[in-house]
């Protein structure tokens, strides 16, 4: 479903105003409160589908309300966007640790804030669509697992990621996992100059990718409220929905993440070193194809010289032959020219051997090439 409903909440009118101004021309439904207290008691009835939330407001901060938005189940799917005058890291972290969704730093432009919203328009349409792809693809490969344990869909998912080799199957293999153990996952794949966006529901947010762009070079692993980012060079997990009432599931899953993590790179790591290799191998094998045609072009010249170089002999012969009875000369002078002839002549035909030599050793060399061939393939 497209963005429709749009909740703004900011303690100071002149910023709603502004916010009125920049929206008019959308086909967005705006309800505009000057409090976190006045936006909780609205935001049911109302059901926006983004707010957005001022940061710094008195009695209860935007923090706050947030917090409470997504405690409560019949709001928690609502986006949070937070409009602050401050966008360090730090605060940016603190507004995605109580589960906002995207943020947005004062004063912004009228192009900014149309271009995030149109965005996250986009995201609702394509999570909708994604949601239902997922749930439909998840729930037969997972309804075998459903009684097993959480050792048991490691080993299956460690099986099963061996014959993959391409990143969003063996992305959709890891969502698969991490929610057959009950986690709520994002997922950044970073290989040959690309980054690649995957979750289990479907669209990875702006802030979350945004945390995967600020962190993923800081260290392992970071953990802040219930949930827990986990990094290796090519790959960055990020689970939503850690379980921070129980400790000891809790230490469990980041040990299972964790391995899972370093399972996912080394395949990662397998994917991209078949890719060279299929890749050399068939540059290997267009060398070979053009070595093949080079030599038989070469053989093809040698024999047609040596069948050119025999038909010249020949007539040459047949000439003498003809002519030298007649030239008046004696028999030892008629031997010494029909004995350089013949010499000649079989000259001649000593290189068709040497032709036949050429061709053999250009098809030991061809034989050479397809071993070499068949071994890039293993």
């Amino acid at each position: 479903m497209a963005l429709q409903r749009i909740l703004a909440v900011d303690d100071e009118p002149f910023n709603l105003e502004i916010i009125e101004e920049i929206l008019e021309d959308l086909d967005f439904e705006l309800k505009t409160v000057e409090s976190g207290k006045a936006c909780l008691g609205v935001v049911e009835e109302f059901d926006p589908q983004v707010i957005l939330l001022d940061v710094s407001m008195p009695q209860m901060n935007g923090y706050e309300v947030c917090k409470a938005i997504k405690a409560n189940p019949n709001t928690q799917h609502i986006i949070v966007m937070f409009v602050s005058a401050r966008g360090s890291v730090e605060e940016r972290m603190e507004g995605y640790s109580v589960g906002a969704e995207d943020y947005i730093v004062k004063p912004f432009g009228q192009g900014e804030l149309k271009a995030k919203l149109q965005h996250l328009s986009q995201m609702l349409k394509e999570k909708d669509v994604l949601a239902q792809q997922v749930e439909d693809a998840t729930s037969t490969a997972f309804s075998a697992m459903a009684n097993s344990s959480e050792m048991g869909q490691i080993v299956n998912y460690i099986e099963q990621i061996g014959e993959i080799d391409s990143i969003p199957r063996l992305a959709a293999a890891l969502c698969q996992c991490l929610k057959g153990l009950g986690l709520n996952c994002n997922v950044e794949v970073r290989l040959e100059g690309q980054k690649h966006h995957f979750a289990t529901t479907g669209i990875c947010s702006p802030i979350v990718i945004e945390l995967f762009e600020i962190l993923h070079t800081k260290g392992r692993l970071h953990e802040f409220t219930n949930r827990i980012l986990v990094n290796y060079p090519w790959l960055s997990i990020l689970i939503l929905n850690m379980p921070s009432d129980d400790q000891e599931k809790h230490g469990r899953l980041r040990d299972h993440i964790c391995f899972i993590a370093s399972v996912t790179e080394q395949q990662l790591l397998a994917i991209l070193t078949k890719r060279k290799l299929t890749q050399q191998r068939e540059d290997l094998e267009a060398a070979i194809t053009m070595v093949q045609g080079k030599f038989k072009s070469m053989i093809s010249l040698l024999d047609k010289n040596r069948q050119e170089n025999e038909k010249v002999f020949r007539v040459l012969q047949e000439l003498f032959e003809e002519r030298i009875p007649t030239m008046g000369l004696d028999e030892d002078q008629e031997q010494f020219i029909y004995q350089n002839v013949d010499k000649a002549i079989q000259s001649s035909v000593a290189r068709e051997a040497s032709v036949h030599e050429v061709r053999a050793a250009f098809h030991d060399i061809e034989e050479d090439l397809k071993v070499l061939s068949r071994r890039a393939e293993r």
